[in-house]
């Protein structure tokens, strides 16, 4: 779709009375706009309508420049195959950094955990890419498809459950218009605001911990290794940046106890980089340089709900996890292919038929629970000093080692492969 037909879909519907779509897609982050590819891919029939608050990408954006401050997402193997489906892969490859091996270690106590993708016989174990990226090459995919519909900058005042469908009311262009949809989709993020509009209740778990993000500069080539590190005051993750296995930077993501977060934040470049190597060690040979830093509070946050007839939440508004491991994305990427292939097998059923959602859900609420405890349960473990976890501790990654099924099921985890894999 043209920047121009994509006015014009913002104007049509700023002066009809009501339009209809098949799906209605709430929310146009990674998550909204890597469903909406998804159920592209699933029936190009299909009538989709993405809406997104902010200004998407257009022809006449800027080029993207690679800086620092650029959060970056870890993309499991699994979720690769999925994006190669839909015909994003090849584009989004470029700006992709291979992950060679993953070194899990824990600071204070003997041994660790290496899987390495030559002993798995894969490419890669999966791959590093800025999300600025993730995001763009989505949209411009979203904007070639005859059958999606971007609205944006749009905003969903009101979300009304009707007989057949749902109805939404729209904001654009300082005007309201509504949009008669079979299904809506809330995938507008962790706080979202519709979700809680339709009294679906969310389970807030505190960790007490902030997330530290920002690029770090490395003296030596990182190789491609992804490293995960747990101390007593959290986990963090450097994750490998450049493009190849000779990049110089990694993505940082470094758990702190809430109280002491803003002290660490405000550091000065070179304290703040001592202090990182005093926790991380020289793994990476000396840390040279840091770009923007920012944090967010962690969380685990999971609805209690995600279906009902002619409704499905999705992405962080479904569940957001802990960063620890990578997984809330690639879980999210995992649920969307599931529903995608659940609704192309309709047939003459509305797509927002309870029994169609239902069968999503039977399928998805196991993968969910799975990866929702690895995760959590992996940052509680390996940040308590209290008995018996300590114990636990001194032995665990020790163990993955001596265990040839543990280390496994670590690995097919990490690779987003520890589930039933859904192609369409």
């Amino acid at each position: 779709m043209s920047e121009q037909q994509e006015q014009s879909s913002s104007d049509t519907l700023a002066s009809a009375d009501t339009l209809t779509t098949d799906i209605a897609i709430v929310g146009g982050g990674m998550v909204g706009a890597a469903l909406a590819s998804l159920f592209a891919c699933a029936n190009p029939r299909w009538s989709i309508t993405l809406i997104e608050a902010f200004p998407l990408p257009t022809e006449d954006a800027p080029a993207y420049q690679p800086s620092y401050d650029d959060r970056s997402t870890a993309i499991a193997h699994g979720s690769v195959a999925l994006l190669q489906q839909v015909g994003v892969w090849e584009t989004l490859s470029q700006y992709a950094t291979p992950i060679e091996q993953v070194h899990v270690s824990d600071k204070g106590h003997v041994g660790g955990a290496v899987i390495d993708r030559h002993k798995v016989g894969v490419d890669a174990l999966g791959y590093v890419v800025p999300n600025a990226w993730i995001g763009r090459v989505l949209i411009r995919h979203l904007q070639t498809l005859p059958n999606i519909t971007l609205l944006s900058p749009a905003k969903v005042n009101k979300l009304t459950p009707v007989a057949d469908g749902a109805r939404l009311q729209i904001q654009a262009e300082g005007q309201e218009s509504t949009l008669h949809t079979q299904l809506a989709v809330i995938a507008d993020g962790a706080h979202s605001r519709l979700r809680a509009s339709l009294g679906i209740d969310v389970d807030i778990q505190d960790y007490r911990q902030t997330a530290i993000i920002a690029n770090i500069g490395l003296a030596q080539p990182h190789q491609g290794v992804a490293y995960e590190r747990f101390t007593d005051e959290g986990p963090m993750a450097m994750l490998p940046l450049g493009g190849s296995v000779d990049g110089r930077t990694c993505a940082l993501v470094w758990t702190q106890p809430t109280e002491q977060a803003e002290e660490v934040l405000s550091l000065p470049d070179e304290e703040f980089l001592t202090r990182l190597q005093q926790r991380f060690g020289f793994r990476l040979g000396q840390l040279t340089g840091v770009g923007k830093r920012d944090s967010y509070p962690l969380t685990l946050s999971v609805a209690k709900e995600q279906i009902r007839s002619s409704l499905v939440v999705m992405g962080n508004a479904a569940h957001f996890l802990h960063p620890v491991a990578g997984q809330g994305f690639n879980l999210a990427v995992r649920d969307c292919a599931a529903l995608a292939a659940t609704l192309a097998q309709a047939g003459d059923r509305p797509l927002g038929s309870l029994s169609l959602l239902q069968a999503y859900w039977q399928q998805q609420e196991l993968d969910q629970q799975a990866t929702i405890h690895f995760s959590d349960q992996l940052t509680k473990l390996f940040t308590s000093s209290k008995l018996p976890q300590a114990a636990l501790r001194g032995l665990g990654f020790v163990g993955l080692e001596c265990v040839p099924p543990a280390k496994q099921w670590l690995t097919l985890q990490t690779m987003g492969k520890a589930s039933r894999q859904v192609m369409l």
